[in-house]
């Protein structure tokens, strides 16, 4: 895997978060993430908990709130979701601010709002402290399979590739007059749409072509191995070691 690909997420920094390698960083999340999600909705201080262990990493991290907090945008369905099912719930009813709202539904939208908004924030995290090439490289070291590994580094690599294209065949468009106001338009963006779909098509086998050429037998060489000590899966893991104690004594 060649040169480094920053991506939007990343913020470039050397705090100790940053340091960690990306196989280290991995399982932790994933593991504070099944801490998250094994926590009964009832537990409402063991969420705030998780909260400011995540608050620690990104003090720690240097990662700001106002940072964080425009990257949730991506929340944004869920919380729609969430705020539906009070709604059209069944079961008992409640009175709150003038309307009738299903009490399980009203559980129900706490306990996906916390737990989504807890993963979402991890994950920003993670992809704020770590290249996304390093997150492949850390999943390859973790074994995941490779196939899986080389279509998220492509696709990853040639995203931007699809992107700009995408903003050149827009750009020929409105040179040539066209601006897509209503319905009408929608057969010219299908067709724009079918045009990249085959231009992407044919540059994924000139790439192959070029790959096989320059003796690629299925898999990516590693140009930096970077390895992990005990001390560093030991910072790593105590994010959801924490979680884990939090969860501990909230069955207590």
């Amino acid at each position: 895997m060649g040169a480094g690909h920053h991506h939007q997420l990343y913020r470039p920094g050397t705090s100790p978060v940053h340091r960690l390698p990306a196989q280290c960083k991995l399982p932790a999340v994933l593991a504070f993430a099944v801490v998250v999600v094994a926590t009964p909705r009832e537990a409402f201080w063991a969420f705030g908990g998780y909260l400011l262990l995540l608050a620690g990493v990104a003090a720690v991290a240097r990662v700001p709130v106002t940072y964080v907090a425009r990257r949730m945008v991506i929340e944004l369905p869920f919380v729609v979701f969430a705020f539906l099912i009070p709604v059209i719930g069944m079961g008992e009813r409640a009175t709150v601010l003038g309307l009738s709202l299903s009490v399980p539904g009203l559980w129900a939208a706490w306990n996906i709002l916390a737990k989504a908004t807890l993963g979402v924030i991890a994950s920003i995290l993670l992809a704020a402290t770590t290249e996304p090439r390093a997150i492949l490289l850390g999943a390859q070291r973790l074994r995941v399979p490779q196939l899986l590994v080389q279509i998220a580094m492509f696709m990853l690599r040639y995203m931007d590739v699809i992107m700009d294209e995408m903003r050149r065949m827009k750009v020929a468009r409105e040179s040539r007059g066209f601006v897509a106001r209503d319905v009408r338009h929608i057969p010219v963006i299908a067709r724009s749409a079918g045009a990249l779909f085959i231009r992407s098509y044919e540059r994924g086998e000139r790439v192959h072509l070029a790959m096989l050429s320059r003796g690629y037998d299925g898999q990516m060489p590693v140009l930096q191995e970077i390895s992990a000590d005990i001390r560093q899966w030991g910072i790593a893991l105590s994010l959801p070691a924490g979680a884990l104690a939090v969860l501990g004594v909230a069955a207590l």
